[in-house]
């Protein structure tokens, strides 16, 4: 059975594991620990559908398997409407009978942040709209990190990536992070979550509000990418707890369009300190990280103001 009581301490996520060991994921993979967790709070009952991706090809190698559920694979680009087909097929065998309507099967549909942000978002944005009761959970590595480094519409500003090159004219991404809990609140769903793995009791009771939440849900997580990022691989959890002190990612939740911060910050540390671990930002000179900084600065008041207090504060000195 999934969870189904409020996560407070580490104590109330579940023992049992549900993600078999022996997948090829790398050393220090952030999505390997939200896989994890994930597959703990859905339980038995929930059907997979997962695009093409990282997690895909490192989990699935034939004959083997680290899925213990159901599990259906689709092309990069139908996470969304594969769910859609999945949970549409799972009522219509409730009202026939085959299936005992009472029972309670979840459909999860799991891609990276290139299945999701672009070559996805129309299936996405077609599963939010037509209200299917899917739980979709984004693991943000920033990048398309299985087929090369690519850059996503989630690669942040001045990122290296393969097809952001560093140069004197190009510095890397030249835009800012697309806002995918925008286009997620633009659907009006009633569960949007983002979260990271570095707060793992806050992640976990996000993952279990969205699976119980009756309609569409999206978990937006945070994967940091030890090849693609450029970090030790024992700093992957360092490097996704400092994208939090320095408003770099904000947690929050929003419940039917009213949003709160789940880990306040009263005091943020300089994004340099994020900045300064990845090698995939080493480029970047004083001024560009001032730009940076600036940015991130003008999200946090945004995000206060819509939160309606200083959930995230000012710079420490």
């Amino acid at each position: 059975m999934a969870l189904s009581k409020p996560v407070r301490t580490i104590w109330d996520i579940p023992r049992e594991e549900r993600f078999a060991p022996g997948h090829t994921m790398c050393q220090g993979c952030g999505a390997a620990i939200i896989m994890r967790h994930l597959t703990k709070v859905i339980g038995k009952d929930a059907i997979i559908v997962q695009a093409t991706g990282c997690v895909e090809v490192t989990t699935t190698a034939f004959p083997r398997t680290s899925w213990l559920n159901p599990w259906l694979h689709l092309a990069f680009e139908n996470a969304g409407a594969g769910a859609s087909g999945v949970e549409a097929a799972l009522k219509a065998l409730k009202r026939k009978g085959v299936i005992d309507p009472n029972r309670k099967i979840k459909v999860v549909a799991i891609a990276g942040d290139g299945g999701t942000f672009d070559i996805g978002l129309q299936s996405l944005s077609g599963m939010l709209e037509r209200g299917h009761n899917v739980m979709y959970v984004v693991y943000d590595n920033e990048a398309y990190m299985n087929t090369g480094i690519q850059r996503s519409g989630a690669t942040p500003l001045g990122a290296w990536t393969t097809t952001t090159p560093v140069g004197k004219k190009m510095r890397g991404e030249l835009r800012p992070k697309k806002d995918l809990i925008g286009i997620a609140l633009a659907h009006r769903i009633p569960y949007i979550a983002t979260a990271s793995p570095a707060y793992p009791t806050d992640m976990v009771e996000k993952l279990r509000k969205a699976y119980e939440t009756e309609g569409p849900s999206l978990v937006h997580i945070i994967s940091p990418c030890t090849p693609g990022w450029r970090i030790r691989n024992e700093d992957t959890i360092k490097v996704a707890r400092l994208a939090v002190l320095t408003g770099m990612w904000v947690l929050l939740e929003i419940v039917n369009g009213k949003p709160r911060v789940t880990v306040k910050v009263p005091k943020r540390k300089p994004v340099r300190e994020y900045l300064k671990l990845q090698g995939r930002f080493r480029h970047l000179t004083d001024e560009e990280i001032a730009r940076i900084q600036k940015m991130v600065d003008e999200y946090v008041e945004e995000i206060n103001r819509w939160v309606g207090e200083q959930a995230i504060g000012p710079v420490e000195e």
